[in-house]
């Protein structure tokens, strides 16, 4: 059985070692876990994503489940660099993780499974299509059913709409147009001076935000990699339950689109039988499934996650 605890984990993979930490609850005696592997969002995420796995990790293990949740590539314990990676890349490093939990004493491995919030959610769709044995299940939790490049151009449009309540001078269209000629030059491969001599010389990089700031060469190199990078080439061929969680208040994810592009693929001819789709929206929750002001879980995530697992989960339910 497992003990109430959490131990280091760390898995080698192609590239190099991806530390993580794996957290487990008791068990009734005699009895195995199922699992789940916690993939992180973009940037420099780390095994807890900053604050946000960890009242979800111990739901999780209060409902009987083992977690595994690591760092990324160059973060943490984790040899490497998420920068110089691909999406492959980290999924490969999602299918290691999963491999790993697998292999634990204690770990059902045919009730392992998924979960990957916002770009980790793209992470663990594209693990599930790659992994000799697939995972149990998939959940993403705010995660676009679009392309990062559309996603991006979402969260910046809303974010000038807001910004122009309070400064009449923002310039919408022009910001738009900027970012779609980045868009473009990154898809004929431009490099980071051609990138930031089109930014300085358009006079409006402060409307860009978050999108261009902190961007370097590097960062540059790892955007212009992902940023058609699109879901809907691997969710059709999903061989798993998927469960698309989202926030009606996000505002970083095109939401109803998200939804229609995902339902619209789980509709195509010749999906796997256990293929289902689950969609969840959250009425005035943000990004990370938060209301009141971002400081608490929506009513009903975390149990709705665990339900929906347990109903999904080969062989014995969660107890």
């Amino acid at each position: 059985m497992f003990l109430r605890g959490a131990t280091a984990a760390d898995a080698a993979t192609a590239d190099g070692t991806t530390a993580g930490l794996i957290t487990a609850g008791a068990s009734p005696a005699g009895c195995a876990s199922a699992g789940v592997v916690m993939v992180g969002g973009s940037g420099p995420s780390d095994r807890h994503n900053d604050t946000y796995f960890p009242p979800i990790r111990r739901h999780l293990v209060d409902a009987g489940l083992a977690v595994l949740s690591y760092d990324k590539r160059g973060v943490g314990g984790s040899s490497g660099e998420w920068r110089d990676a691909t999406l492959d890349d980290l999924a490969a490093d999602a299918v290691a993780a999963l491999d790993f939990l697998r292999a634990q004493p204690g770990v059902r491995p045919e009730a392992v499974g998924l979960f990957g919030h916002s770009e980790g959610g793209w992470v663990v769709l594209r693990a599930a299509t790659t992994a000799r044995d697939g995972p149990s299940w998939v959940i993403t939790n705010s995660c676009p059913g679009v392309t990062p490049a559309a996603q991006e151009r979402h969260a910046l449009s809303r974010a000038l709409r807001e910004r122009r309540r309070a400064r009449p001078d923002v310039d919408i269209d022009g910001s738009l147009a900027l970012f779609d000629r980045l868009v473009e030059v990154g898809r004929r491969d431009a490099d980071f001076a051609e990138a930031a001599r089109l930014v300085e010389s358009a006079g409006r990089a402060a409307w860009l935000g978050d999108y261009w700031a902190g961007v370097d060469e590097r960062l540059w190199e790892f955007l212009k990699r992902k940023q058609d990078h699109d879901p809907l080439s691997d969710t059709p061929r999903l061989r798993c339950p998927h469960l698309a969680v989202f926030g009606g208040a996000d505002p970083l994810v095109p939401v109803a689109e998200s939804i229609h592009r995902f339902a619209t693929a789980a509709c195509g001819p010749g999906r796997h039988p256990r293929a289902t789709l689950t969609t969840e929206v959250f009425p005035d929750a943000d990004h990370r499934i938060h209301t009141a002001i971002g400081t608490r879980p929506a009513p009903g995530h975390l149990t709705g996650l665990t339900r929906w697992i347990g109903g999904h989960t080969v062989g014995r339910p969660l107890p």
